[in-house]
């Protein structure tokens, strides 16, 4: 099977900035063999958060089916789904970093080194499992976003939408 060169998109989330891990992160991005493209910090404005995370309604249906309390019900997924994006929109107003990653099958990759976004289920040698000590439980009952440390592009398509956004 041939591996196509990718890029992909990490944000960097406060947690992970304010406990430093930055340096981490961009060390075990290098180990296999990725390269940094584009770096930059910086307070996003609230008007690219909201294009980061839309509220499209199949989006959000999307996110709140995440939690297995909703079941099949979308309307409750969706309602779940909008107070999800909208704790992320809040604490993603601080310093982030934000890299454009390159290499084979980048995407996949990078998703495999960042870990479970439910950082309770991340394996340990992840990033989130290393270093994040949230549950989306519990930042669901507490109404705010999990800290895990990062954002990584989902697929290919994701991060060429995410990449335009933040890069142009």
């Amino acid at each position: 099977m041939v591996k196509r060169i990718e890029r992909t998109l990490i944000i960097i989330k406060p947690d992970g900035v304010k406990r430093d891990l930055t340096q981490e992160i961009i060390k075990r991005i290098e180990s296999i063999n990725l390269k940094i493209k584009f770096k930059n910090e910086l307070i996003p404005s609230e008007d690219i958060l909201k294009k980061h995370y839309p509220n499209d309604e199949d989006y959000l249906i999307s996110i709140g089916m995440k939690n297995k309390s909703v079941g099949n019900d979308k309307e409750r997924a969706k309602q779940l789904g909008l107070m999800v994006v909208n704790n992320l929109r809040f604490y993603l107003q601080d310093k982030i970093v934000v890299m454009l990653i390159e290499g084979e099958s980048a995407v996949e990759v990078v998703r495999k080194l960042a870990g479970n976004t439910d950082t309770a289920k991340a394996q340990e040698g992840t990033i989130r499992g290393d270093f994040a000590k949230d549950s989306i439980e519990k930042a669901n009952k507490e109404m705010r976003a999990v800290r895990n440390i990062l954002h990584a592009s989902s697929s290919v398509e994701d991060a060429e939408k995410e990449i335009g956004l933040w890069f142009g």
